[in-house]
Parts: structure tokens; C-alpha cells; sequence
């Protein structure tokens, strides 16, 4: 689990760093917090204490008191800022909120899953302080970390395990730039094939990982399961080079996990109550919508291979129609007639 925790670790980097950088609303529970504890406060103490300048003070320091009715005020005999207790506005000063976005949430409590279903071993003595500076974050403001854990939740679903040695292993190979002979299982074909592959990257994608990789056999870029992957060996020859252009074009324009450039665009159409979820949904980064008059969702999608985005049209029952191309809706319509057969 190197790689994960490698991740994690910059992730936090980055998250110390916003304490330094205070935003505007930290820095507001800052000045409360000195004012409180000190009951005056010098300016040099305010500017010392989070490196901000004469101007971003006063501009804070304005903010506060004409917007947020901080009873704040200048003490001429004890040199410094406090809270006017007398003040008729004090009842009427209330911080903002200071909390975490919707992506900073959701990955602090990720991280939070991971760290916990670690198994003791040499990552033991690291993990641990990652985990405490985890719930320092999530416990931001006046929310108890284990508030929060029992009340936001993050479920995965459809995860499937995978082996950590073999794991470990795709990250070594991927970082020290080597090739790797693995044992790879087609669950389509159920036929187990043995591939030289110089791995390029590794890609989490609805709760399960995927190694992208150029496999030496085929001559072509290709991406496997990491759970399919049933035997891996770390091979002296180093590992061949993609450009990450043609990663992208090959790897990330087309429909979900598959990879090939998009050669058709999908054009579905919802019915207005399906809408209203569809609509604020991401297929695809070049997907396009529109309603029509009787307010019907039109949405087109590009893709490259259907397989994943079959799975994803059906999910919606009879709430979605596919009008284009001929192909896929033939396809579907299939999928669709052996259901019934299945449930007559």
C-alpha cells in the first residue's frame, strides 16, 4: 500500500500547508481566538502570529467588524485590540462557519477508511500519526472528529479485493520504471494469458484499482484489473515509455475504464422525471445535453467500446431510450429481450 500512502502523505503536505496560508475565515477564528486568550493583543502580534501584512489585517479587521459586528476596539493605554464587553453589537457577533467542501470532506474520509483497514505491519509507525493529523483535520471548528465519522458516511460498492503483495509489486515496478511479467484472468473469455507489460500508471476507478500499462505481447497500450492479475514478476528490463499525450488519448477519452479513442457518440434520451438527476450527472468530459420541448433529457456521450456504457444505460430501466447509433441500440434491445426471456 505504498503508492496509497505515498498519496496520503502528499495530500496532507498540501492541507498543512492551507494552515499556514490562512484563507480569510481561518484567519477570522484566528483574531477571535488570540482576543480571547490574551484579552489584548498587540498588531505586531497579530501580524507575527500569521504572517500577514499591515493591510490584510485591517482589511480582515474592517471585514469583521462592519459585516460580522465584531465589538472589537483599540486600547490606547494597554497598546493593543480587545472585545468591547459594553458594546450593544456584542450579542449580534457570530463567526462564519468554517468547515471543508464537498471534495475536501469526502477525501479526508477516505483517507480515514484506508488508514483504518491498514493491517499492522511496516507502515505501523507511520500510519498512526497519519491517522491523528486525519482527525485534526476532520475536526476542524467545533465538530468532534467521531461526530462526524458516525455521521458522514462513504460507501463503496462493487470493490473487489486484490492480493497486497501483488499489489505492492505493480507499485514498485511502476515507480522504479521496470517491466513486469504477469498472469493476467479474462473474465469474459475465463482464460488466464501470460504478458510482458511496461506499466504506465495505476488508476482508481469506481472502488477498484486498474493498471494502465504497454503490453509487449499485443503492441499496444492496454489496461488490466488489478484484481485479474493472479501472479506478478519484477523484470530487469525497464519499462517502456509513453508519452502522457498519447496516455490520454488512448486511456481517457473514451467511455470509463476502456480504453481507444471515441469513435461513435451515444445519444440518449431520458425521460423529464430521469431528468432531474441525469442532468447534473458526468458521463464523459465531452459529453453534451440538452432538453428538448416536451422536456425530455438529450444527452450524448462518446465512447470507444460499449460495454461499460451499456451497464450504465440500463441501470436506468425505462426512464432512458437509446435514439443513436443503430449498433447500440440494436445491442441494447438484445440485452433487453434475453431479460425477458429470463424473467417470462
Amino acid at each position: 500500500m505504498s503508492l496509497v500512502v505515498w498519496g496520503m502523505m502528499s495530500m496532507l503536505a498540501l492541507v498543512g500547508r492551507k494552515e499556514v496560508l490562512m484563507d480569510r475565515t481561518e484567519r477570522f477564528y484566528r483574531i477571535n481566538q488570540l482576543l480571547s486568550q490574551r484579552q489584548v493583543v498587540p498588531l505586531e502580534a497579530f501580524l507575527k502570529d500569521m504572517e500577514i501584512s499591515r493591510a490584510t489585517f485591517k482589511r480582515d479587521l474592517e471585514y469583521l467588524r462592519d459585516r460580522l459586528h465584531a465589538p472589537i476596539i483599540w486600547d490606547h493605554e494597554r497598546h493593543g485590540y480587545r472585545y468591547d464587553q459594553q458594546e450593544p453589537e456584542a450579542g449580534r457577533y457570530q463567526l462564519p462557519g468554517i468547515w471543508f467542501s464537498a471534495q475536501e470532506i469526502h477525501a479526508l474520509l477516505v483517507m480515514e477508511q484506508l488508514l483504518e483497514k491498514l493491517e499492522p505491519r511496516l507502515l505501523t509507525p507511520y500510519v498512526q500519526p497519519l491517522r491523528t493529523q486525519v482527525r485534526t483535520l476532520i475536526q476542524q471548528g467545533d465538530h468532534a472528529a467521531q461526530e462526524v465519522l458516525k455521521r458522514i458516511r462513504v460507501l463503496p460498492m462493487g470493490s473487489r479485493p486484490l492480493e497486497p503483495r501483488h499489489f505492492e509489486l505493480l507499485c514498485s515496478a511502476l515507480l522504479s520504471r521496470r517491466r513486469l511479467q504477469i498472469t493476467h484472468y479474462h473474465r469474459e473469455k475465463n482464460e488466464r494469458t501470460q504478458r510482458e507489460v511496461s506499466p504506465q500508471r495505476l488508476v482508481y476507478y469506481r472502488d477498484n484499482w486498474y493498471l494502465d500499462t504497454w503490453c509487449h505481447w499485443r503492441r499496444d497500450l492496454r489496461t488490466f484489473a488489478a484484481d485479474a492479475i493472479e501472479s506478478a514478476e519484477l523484470m530487469k528490463q525497464p519499462a517502456r515509455e509513453i508519452s502522457e499525450s498519447k496516455l490520454n488519448e488512448f486511456l481517457s477519452e473514451s467511455y470509463g475504464i476502456f480504453m481507444g479513442k471515441p469513435k461513435f457518440t451515444a445519444r440518449l434520451r431520458f425521460t423529464p422525471h430521469r431528468a432531474r438527476w441525469v442532468a447534473r450527472e458526468q458521463w464523459h468530459p465531452a459529453q453534451s445535453g440538452r432538453y428538448d420541448q416536451q422536456g425530455y433529457y438529450l444527452l450524448e456521450v462518446p465512447y470507444a467500446d460499449d460495454r461499460e456504457l451499456i451497464m450504465d444505460i440500463l441501470r436506468h430501466g425505462t426512464e432512458v431510450e437509446v435514439l443513436g447509433p443503430a449498433a447500440l441500440r440494436k445491442r441494447v434491445s438484445r440485452m433487453i429481450n434475453t431479460m425477458q426471456k429470463i424473467y417470462s
